[in-house]
């Protein structure tokens, strides 16, 4: 068996490794804020080596519930992760040089042990940071903790707090999965299975990147509601009738609820998001309250007799069948998404 990585797997763990390089020059996680006093949201960026973003206000709204003030000095971290950066820049430099197998898996293992480590090392953070509050802050509930989400979303009292690679996460997560791209072509090739498809390394690996890139954008999800303790996020009303409510999922996913579907239009009238930014437009199934649909497939009948909470008196369906077999023998008109959203004013 030939112990050499292909030339194309040489390059690519090279452009792998290089293209860490980002982590330098761009912030590599994020965690995002966002309350009914501030709708625009409060961003604190975190770089391998410091903080930017807004976290003197997060600073001055933590005080109030005795948290404490997040400084560079906290992180020890920051001293020592651009050192660590680099030795995986030379480590893939090596890979590719070398063109040894064996090389490559060290390279691999040691990518998923630093990985494992930081999320490891980022939890024990946050559960210092939310747990260890001062007892003698303005605000104080028992029993209650602050930890940010170590990943996704979170609700901490009013706040929806979102924890998210930054753009250098992202690049690094590209290159990681880049490499192990390589590995997987290699396995396949060596093990004959890309003779018998007649595949090439990089027909191989370049499937494999995109998959991975394909798995990483479609990260954004829709929320259950929690019936009697969320806010309609345009209206501000508590969201309690479980036939009627809709979401918007932003490409960072972060999740608008609404109690209507007349507030869900009006708030995506209002251009507070551009079309750019939203992943998913959903609405709560009429005949089934545990299912979303996605509104471009939705059918909607809108009639006085229904009771929506906010007044559009709209529901929606997943056919055009089930619609006309709710509306049978009622008052109302059934209309598709584009149709409401023009009559919706």
């Amino acid at each position: 068996m030939k112990q050499k990585l292909s030339v194309t797997s040489r390059i690519l763990v090279a452009f792998a490794s290089g293209a860490l390089i980002a982590v330098f020059f761009l912030p590599a996680w994020r965690i995002d804020l966002f309350a009914p006093q501030y709708p625009e949201g409060l961003t604190m960026n975190i770089w391998i080596n410091g903080l930017s973003g807004d976290v003197d206000i997060i600073n001055g709204l933590n005080h109030y519930i005795g948290m404490k003030h997040i400084t560079v000095d906290m992180f020890p971290e920051f001293k020592f992760l651009p050192y660590v950066v680099g030795f995986y820049m030379l480590l893939g430099l090596i890979v590719a040089i070398t063109g040894k197998r064996k090389f490559l898996l060290i390279y691999l293992g040691l990518t998923v042990l630093g990985g494992a480590l930081a999320m490891y090392d980022f939890y024990q953070w946050g559960y210092n940071y939310g747990h260890n509050l001062d007892p003698t802050a303005p605000i104080h509930i028992p029993d209650f903790s602050y930890q940010p989400p170590l990943l996704g979303h979170k609700r901490l009292l009013n706040f929806d707090a979102y924890s998210f690679p930054d753009v250098g996460g992202w690049v690094v997560i590209a290159a990681s999965a880049l490499a192990f791209g390589v590995w997987f072509a290699e396995w396949l090739h060596y093990h004959r299975i890309a003779k018998k498809s007649k595949a090439t390394i990089p027909s191989i690996a370049m499937p494999v990147l995109l998959i991975s890139f394909f798995m990483v954008a479609c990260s954004a999800k829709t929320e259950p509601f929690n019936y009697g303790k969320d806010n309609c996020y345009f209206c501000k009303m508590g969201i309690v009738d479980p036939k009627f409510g809709g979401e918007v999922v932003t490409q960072k996913n972060k999740v608008y609820k609404f109690d209507d579907l007349v507030c869900m239009v009006r708030f995506l009238q209002s251009g507070t998001l551009n079309e750019e930014e939203i992943a998913k437009k959903v609405i709560i199934n009429y005949e089934n309250k545990d299912e979303f649909l996605d509104v471009s497939k939705t059918v909607f009948w809108t009639s006085p007799e229904l009771r929506s909470p906010m007044g559009s008196n709209t529901a929606a369906f997943s056919s055009q069948q089930a619609a006309e077999k709710a509306k049978a023998g009622k008052e109302g008109q059934i209309f598709t998404w584009d149709e409401l959203y023009k009559k919706i004013k």
